[in-house]
């Protein structure tokens, strides 16, 4: 009989793997790590990494520094705090840009003594509304009119746009980012009508220009309250109520509550004119948004999804207006709606 041939014991030969496939393969790969670039490019701003928890009352830590310090009195405020220059004036403080420790800090002084009443009350604002929203207090002497913050180089909101149009800071003039600053501005206003010390009202604004001076840019592009010596409270339940000086307001700025309701019949009389709430707050907001906003491409299609809550918030009518917290969460999800349907067009692009 005849033999039938040996069966190879080795295994046949691999395949090679056509060099299409791995093309097809490679480009899934690359679009896998696109779209994880893309969650990291569209989600909201970073948070400064590692951010320890909050000091107690009395306790403050800033930059680098791993524990909490109680906060400077009088005398270590005149012996180990240097100032360096003047860099900033208003009715009630001038501001130093100072040293302590090495370390560049803000030094607040009282301007007059005939203001001194409103340099107290910020003093005690500061004291008792220490929270993100709000500059970190290193300590104060009412002794010498003194108090020390931590210092911003970017310095007030109003320099916005031009710290914007520097090249370093090019790639962070986005709507996004831009949108997330509007945020901030209106989770401060939230703060303060929700506050440890009841509803506060921000009653140093009647014109933009001030109003962006009363709050300071961080390094990580947020925004904290600076300026807290016109805070009065309101309570509704007391029917307490507040007003914003002794003077004549006018302008669109301010809330139509805030105008001499007599017309010119009538010379203005601080006696005479009534007392309103917190919606003063929310007048302004929209005009406040529009400014953080700025002109940078996508801007406008923000604009035009915040249309609707920002009408509500120029209603003639205070009570009509929303609250704080609803145009929060509003821009929140402007913010998240507007930034999954560029990820979704930009994925399809691919």
């Amino acid at each position: 009989m005849d033999k039938k041939p040996q069966e190879h014991r080795q295994g046949a030969r691999p395949r090679e793997v056509p060099p299409v496939v791995l093309l097809l393969l490679a480009m899934v790969l690359m679009n896998a790590l696109l779209y994880l670039c893309l969650d990291q490019f569209f989600a909201s701003p970073p948070q400064p990494p590692g951010q320890p928890s909050r000091c107690p009352s009395g306790y403050f830590r800033v930059g680098q520094m791993t524990s909490c310090s109680p906060w400077l009195a009088c005398e270590e405020l005149r012996t180990q705090v240097r100032p360096l220059k003047r860099v900033g004036d208003g009715a009630v403080k001038r501001v130093f840009l100072s040293e302590w420790k090495e370390r560049k800090v803000a030094l607040s002084r009282l301007t007059s003594l005939e203001v001194r009443g409103d340099f107290l009350h910020g003093l005690q604002m500061l004291k008792s509304l220490q929270s993100p929203h709000v500059v970190t207090l290193l300590g104060y002497c009412e002794e010498d009119n003194t108090i020390l913050t931590e210092y911003h180089p970017l310095g007030s909101l109003s320099n916005l746009e031009e710290t914007l149009n520097l090249s370093k800071y090019q790639h962070v003039n986005t709507w996004q980012r831009r949108l997330q600053l509007a945020m901030d501005y209106v989770g401060i206003i939230n703060y303060l009508h929700n506050s440890p010390l009841g509803m506060r009202v921000m009653c140093d604004a009647n014109d933009l220009p001030k109003t962006l001076s009363q709050y300071l840019l961080t390094s990580n592009f947020s925004i904290v309250a600076n300026d807290l010596d016109a805070l009065p409270l309101v309570n509704h339940s007391s029917r307490t109520f507040v007003k914003c000086g002794h003077r004549e307001l006018r302008g669109d700025f301010v809330a139509p509550e805030q105008l001499w309701p007599y017309g010119d019949d009538l010379p203005f009389h601080d006696d005479l004119m009534p007392a309103y709430d917190e919606k003063i707050d929310i007048w302004r907001i929209p005009d406040v948004s529009s400014f953080l906003l700025g002109h940078v491409e996508g801007s406008d299609m923000v604009r035009f999804h915040l249309f609707d809550i920002h009408k509500a918030c120029k209603s003639k009518t205070p009570a009509e207006r929303p609250t704080a917290q609803e145009i929060l969460d509003t821009y929140r999800k402007v913010l998240n709606s507007l930034r999954d349907a560029v990820m979704t067009q930009t994925r399809e692009m691919l």
